[in-house]
């Protein structure tokens, strides 16, 4: 489980195409220290497994599911990434509950600078509106930002000058693709209320059929 807060600004060194699969090496000294095979580090919001480490650099394998579900598939060598290992248990959360699962891809649609911050507008599958409200969390390329304003198929973000110089979206401009992951708690909540709505029909239906009333 990951903040959605970034640790570093890392560099794709080297790409590997296996067919069905790709390798990738990343720099990040920051979260390779300590870092060993079989641990978790999330790239653009993506976590993926180390496969090992070496002088600040870490390879990792991606399936073709993840890369043509995310944004991976688009990285060469100099692309940068952000990056961020699995929160401490006990430790602080900085941003949300992040699962490093991304759900969708967004486009960057407009970029509005202001004196001290930028309003960044992104795209919104479709399918993925009914959990993105007002003032609600989202990940974009790992990064857990508020949501300012959820339109029918986009919605805003305001990035303060650190989110700027220290994560991809510094650099991000219209057309570029990013990762995103909503909020899993609204997930939970429509599983639970689909549960909820499937249970009242089942009574419903059993009384009448049984010619009982139903009491709730």
């Amino acid at each position: 489980m990951f903040t959605g807060i970034v640790e570093e600004l890392g560099e794709v060194a080297a790409v590997e195409h296996l067919g069905d699969a790709s390798r990738f090496r990343l720099r990040g000294p920051v979260v390779t220290e300590g870092a060993k095979h079989g641990d978790s580090i999330a790239v653009n919001g993506v976590c993926l497994t180390v496969v090992d480490t070496a002088d600040g650099e870490f390879t990792a394998d991606v399936m073709a599911e993840t890369l043509n579900r995310s944004s991976l598939g688009a990285l060469v060598p100099g692309s940068r990434v952000n990056l961020e290992r699995p929160m401490a248990l006990g430790g602080r959360l900085g941003g949300h509950l992040v699962q490093g699962h991304v759900d969708g891809t967004g486009t960057i649609l407009e970029r509005t600078p202001a004196e001290h911050w930028e309003i960044v507008k992104i795209s919104l599958p479709g399918d993925l509106t009914r959990y993105v409200v007002d003032k609600g969390s989202i990940t974009v390329d790992g990064i857990s930002l508020t949501v300012v304003a959820a339109g029918p198929d986009y919605f805003t973000v305001s990035l303060i000058p650190t989110t700027l110089a220290l994560t991809t979206l510094g650099g991000k401009q219209p057309g570029d693709p990013v990762n995103l992951e909503v909020d899993v708690l609204a997930k939970y909540v429509e599983r639970l209320l689909g549960a909820e709505r499937t249970d009242s029909a089942d009574l419903t239906d059993r009384a009448a059929r049984t010619g009982t009333e139903t009491v709730r």
